[in-house]
């Protein structure tokens, strides 16, 4: 890649004398666009900004309190910059160094920007070059690749917010800054920013309201500064915790929390925390996963908890410790990601909304997945019954979705996801339990998973799982993935779920459901599959660049794979014929009987009757009544149509137009070689032949169907005609 702008870094000493060195320069005394970097190789402190007036900037600093330490300039100018392309080096500069962790930013978090103008993809590719040249200076220790791959990346508050996130940030600062409401709740679904909208408040609130100086703000930067100015001073010594329920997020951001400037990992805490003292202000991320007592395996911190804070221990919930310990509360809320009976019951949200003290704030735009809202809407009617919500196969070029057959080839495409992107992880559902835990176990076993010829382990560690060494080559679940983005999520669908073709739903097995806090407590299936259901919507919206699935329940790949893009080599996914128990056989309502070709001819004679081989499921899509029968068509004379083994469904012949459509018929004249039978399967086509004054069928055939060359028609005499009798009409491939 050539470097699209030339471009300089001149480094000087941070003092007094340096202004009169800056003033000779010609883009200072033109008043040229440029980024500079403030910083302090002891304390490991920096500033980061952009001006066009460089010697007032630089003298404004050094009268500053706070910038005094600074000890280093480094000067970043082009003839090429202009204001747009400066502000954003300078907002790349921001988010990359805070994330990259050589410095503490002393900058606060409002106004970066992220805005389209002129070549901007250009000066993209400049900024990679500037930052080679940093990593050159040792203000940087990463590349940009690892560090777009990094949690402190994407959970950093040092983030361009949407418009939508904007009006959200202003409506929650106007209900902490005035008595407008006591809570506020944020819903929105996986992927809509709300994790990052929580930071970005918290380190708004938290850093020194003297690190929105020297900022070129607009109108909207204006009011958001008045509302935390507000907010500062009327709680003086500002109390607040950002509640984070999972153990193992938790963890994560209290890491981030360590790497930012005025942020502490102890600001990040667990609901179990919050009755040590009152907050101010607290905020809850992933405030679906706040619990309640049932569901729980074990109650003793829980209860001890409701004792400290004088609330009774079958009643109230982490909600409520939140609520009482808290004078104005903000709860980041998702319904479709609560995963577990243990879950704070959707009611108890609702009331809170209902009450005039409380305001709700919707998030709706896709933030983290490119295959946008369009791929959330299609997961969530894919999992609700996709064929009776009208679903289509999903189609999008910028979202790369597939299913595969088999799970070795699954996990090598994701092996290669790895190399080339990173952050590309196996997350399986609750099928299997977790036997190589503990070698000193009766039950031990050295893998947990054993499916399709390959044996898997579970995830080793239950903190940080997705970046710990090794995980590549583990299997990780909704508990280690839960609030973090990958760039592929492979999932596996297990066996406690699965579908139904005839009442064309999914269908949930408790037995096989091997979470057992997944399911204490819960004698509601439906509740349950409710769960389960949201389990496999949240870890198949983790991916932000593609998303692959591997189906252990035939008939559910089945279904899946009439939506799913089919991975490339992949063998097409045979429809699986499942015979009903007698009890459950309500004659050509859910079912039809499956006869063998010789059966299904006799059966409709004037002579033998017979006796069915079994009764099987059919779609309710087709229309079924007496005349309908099913036979499996062996061969390979139909492929194009029918594939070898099919078994298909069929009407009885009435009668009416025959030329063109597909008929099972029987042929007393001769045996069809293929089928080594008197009957076979195959397009019927006829030619009228004018004689005297009447057209008459003199020029019967029956054509193959076939990707391959030999086989040839069937050609009927006027003499093997009389003999043919068409048995019935071909309707639809019903699977294998």
């Amino acid at each position: 890649m050539s470097l699209p702008f030339e471009f300089q870094v001149e480094v000087g000493d941070f003092n007094s004398s340096y202004l009169k060195e800056l003033a000779v320069k010609r883009y200072a005394r033109d008043q040229w666009p440029l980024v500079y970097i403030l910083s302090d190789g002891r304390e490991k402190q920096a500033y980061v900004g952009e001006t066009t007036d460089v010697l007032s900037r630089m003298d404004v600093h050094q009268k500053h309190a706070r910038k005094q330490s600074l000890t280093t300039v480094h000067l970043i100018w082009s003839d090429y910059f202009n204001k747009s392309a400066a502000l954003d080096i300078e907002s790349s500069l921001i988010q990359y160094m805070s994330a990259d962790g050589v410095f503490k930013l002393m900058n606060g978090n409002l106004g970066i920007a992220n805005h389209t103008y002129y070549q901007k993809a250009e000066y993209w590719q400049t900024f990679t070059f500037i930052w080679d040249k940093l990593l050159a200076e040792g203000l940087a220790k990463h590349s940009l690749k690892v560090i777009d791959n990094s949690d402190v990346f994407k959970y950093s508050p040092y983030k361009a917010l949407s418009k939508e996130q904007s009006l959200g940030l202003l409506n929650i600062l106007k209900v902490l800054a005035n008595d407008t409401g006591d809570n506020i709740i944020v819903r929105g679904g996986a992927g809509t920013g709300k994790s990052i909208l929580a930071i970005f408040i918290f380190k708004l609130l938290k850093a020194p309201i003297s690190n929105l100086d020297y900022q070129e703000f607009g109108e909207f930067e204006q009011e958001v500064v008045k509302l935390v100015t507000t907010i500062k001073s009327r709680y003086k010594n500002l109390h607040m915790g950002l509640v984070v329920p999972m153990t193992s997020f938790r963890k994560t951001l209290k890491k981030i929390f360590k790497g930012i400037g005025g942020l502490t990992a102890s600001m990040v805490i667990g609901p179990s925390e919050t009755a040590k003292r009152p907050y101010d202000i607290l905020i809850v991320d992933e405030a679906h996963r706040l619990r309640k007592r049932k569901g729980l395996t074990s109650f003793g911190a829980y209860d001890a908890v409701n004792k400290r804070l004088g609330l009774g221990k079958y009643k109230h919930t982490e909600l409520d410790w939140v609520l009482k310990q808290s004078q104005k509360a903000v709860f980041f809320y998702d319904v479709g990601q609560s995963i577990r009976p243990s879950d704070v019951d959707t009611e108890d949200f609702d009331r809170l909304k209902s009450q005039k003290t409380t305001v709700v704030q919707t998030l709706k735009s896709q933030m983290r997945c490119r295959g946008g809202n369009g791929y959330i809407n299609f997961v969530d009617n894919l999992l609700r019954n996709g064929s009776k919500r009208n679903l289509t196969a999903f189609e999008n070029s910028n979202y790369d979705l597939k299913l595969f057959t088999s799970l070795k080839a699954m996990i090598e495409a994701t092996s290669e996801n790895e190399s080339n992107y990173g952050l590309s992880r196996l997350v399986a559902g609750f099928s299997w339990r977790w036997v190589s835990k503990d070698q000193t176990k009766d039950y031990y076993a050295p893998y947990d998973i054993y499916e399709d010829g390959v044996s898997l382990k579970w995830n080793s560690t239950n903190e940080d799982w997705i970046n710990s060494p090794g995980a590549i080559d583990e299997a990780g679940c909704i508990h280690t993935t839960q609030g973090y983005d990958l760039n592929y999520v492979s999932v596996i669908f297990g066996y406690e779920i699965g579908y139904n073709s005839n009442t064309e739903e999914i269908v949930f097995w408790k037995d096989r459901y091997k979470d057992p806090k997944g399911k204490s407590g819960v004698e509601d299936e439906e509740l349950l599959k409710n769960y389960v259901l949201n389990i496999y919507r949240t870890i198949m919206q983790r991916g932000i660049l593609g998303a692959y699935v591997y189906v252990c329940d035939p008939a559910l790949r089945e279904y899946m794979s009439r939506y799913i893009p089919l991975a490339i080599s992949e063998t097409p996914i045979e429809k699986p014929i499942i015979p009903l128990p007698a009890h459950r056989v309500v004659p050509f309502e859910n079912s039809v009987p499956l006869y063998s070709m010789k059966a299904a001819a006799g059966g409709f004679g004037p002579v033998e009757a017979v006796e069915e081989e079994d009764w099987i499921t059919v779609p309710s899509r087709y229309t079924l009544d007496t005349d309908c029968f099913a036979c499996r068509v062996v061969g390979e004379s139909m492929n194009q149509v029918i594939p070898n083994g099919s078994i298909c469904l069929f009407r009885r012949y009435k009668g009416g137009s025959r030329s063109g459509k597909i008929f099972l018929v029987e042929l007393n004249a001769f045996t069809d070689a293929e089928a080594g039978s008197a009957y076979t399967v195959k397009e019927y086509r006829s030619k009228k032949v004018h004689n005297d004054e009447n057209w008459g069928h003199r020029s019967i055939s029956l054509h193959p169907r076939s990707h391959g060359s030999s086989f040839q028609p069937l050609e009927l005499t006027e003499e093997s005609a009389s003999e043919m009798r068409v048995i019935g009409e071909f309707t639809a491939v019903l699977g294998k």
